[in-house]
């Protein structure tokens, strides 16, 4: 079957790997439909995501459908379209045992540090799987970018009314937009690239933009927008170590700061008095919880969230490989690409 590996940065291989075995007990057989592209996948390629070793098949957002399952599993059938949840975990370790198996101690990511969905066929534990009876397979495959805003927002404990300042208008910093407006906050946005900030107000209905010009003029935006309160909740989904570091200089007293981005740098923070004379709470926020699949699915099927605006570019399996570096250009505005393995992409 075919497939496709990150064998080193920018070098993709294509693949002529044997079928996968009949599922085992609790596993799934599954035909992959379609593959989101998300930061991790262009952090994989350009080397500078953390935790990701090569050689690697990527993948990890997944809409699916179940050929055949194994012995004991009960949760899915053959015919099911569904969502991936690919986040791999032990369930014996103190973390998984409190439910907390989005930072299993063994944790795995597809596509990252275990092969993921680049190819025609997998096997997966079904445990991992979320049926849809409505959604489409590009749908089903935005679920996981969705599912990392969504945990983010929890996180940060989120709170009808609040003034929430996102920064970073890539997909995940747009999967907590999704969840900021779903929580009944008010939604700022503060990003460096002013077409980003266009389409959050456009698609996304945002109020507030702010560009991000390092110049100071963010936090006087800010400051106006909130009346001098400043943000209630930041949420940095920028993966930048001196935008993390400044983040807390745009929280209320009293506020929550939470990363969601990722970055391989250390991060600094000479601004300490502040965060102890406002008394500040600092979050990390890691991956997503199942429960977050199944609330997601639930959102976009009965229309609360509209998928509509997220996909921009599309290429076929074959022409991955020569798309990819292009989705990397800002100047192309890629919000989010899929790749499609077959043609079929009905909903119910």
């Amino acid at each position: 079957m075919k497939a496709i590996s990150l064998d080193a940065p920018k070098n993709f291989r294509p693949l002529d790997l044997p079928e996968p075995a009949a599922p085992g007990p609790g596993e799934a057989l599954l035909r992959v439909h379609r593959i989101g592209i998300c930061g991790t996948d262009y952090g994989g390629y350009l080397g500078k995501m953390p935790f990701y070793s090569y050689p690697r098949i990527p993948g990890h957002e997944l809409g699916v459908e179940v050929l055949a399952v194994g012995e004991g599993v009960t949760n899915v059938a053959p015919g099911d379209r569904c969502s991936v949840e690919p986040y791999i975990n032990c369930q014996r370790c103190y973390s998984c045992r409190r439910g907390l198996t989005n930072c299993c101690e063994s944790h795995q990511t597809l596509g990252v540090m275990c092969d993921g969905g680049m190819c025609e066929r997998m096997l997966l534990p079904a445990r991992k799987l979320h049926v849809s009876r409505k959604l489409s397979f590009e749908q089903l495959a935005l679920v996981e970018t969705l599912a990392i805003g969504c945990h983010a927002v929890d996180r940060a404990a989120v709170r009808a009314g609040e003034n929430v300042l996102v920064i970073g208008a890539g997909p995940i910093g747009l999967s907590a937009i999704e969840f900021v407006k779903v929580a009944g906050a008010t939604c700022i946005v503060a990003d460096i690239n002013e077409a980003r900030l266009a389409f959050c107000r456009e698609k996304m209905g945002v109020p507030h933009t702010i560009v991000a010009r390092g110049d100071g003029s963010e936090l006087t935006a800010l400051s106006a927008i909130t009346n001098g309160q400043l943000a209630d909740v930041v949420i940095d989904a920028t993966g930048h170590h001196k935008s993390m570091a400044n983040a807390l200089n745009y929280a209320a007293f009293g506020g929550r700061v939470a990363f969601v981005g990722i970055t391989q740098q250390e991060i600094s923070f000479p601004q300490a008095p502040a965060m102890h004379r406002r008394e500040l709470t600092l979050l990390g926020s890691r991956n997503a919880l199942s429960r977050d699949f199944a609330r997601i699915i639930r959102l976009i099927e009965e229309g609360t969230i509209d998928t509509k605006p997220w996909i921009t570019h599309r290429a076929p399996f074959d022409a991955m490989i020569a798309a990819f570096p292009t989705w990397l250009k800002p100047e192309t505005g890629v919000i989010k690409a899929i790749v499609s393995l077959t043609s079929s992409d009905s909903s119910g």
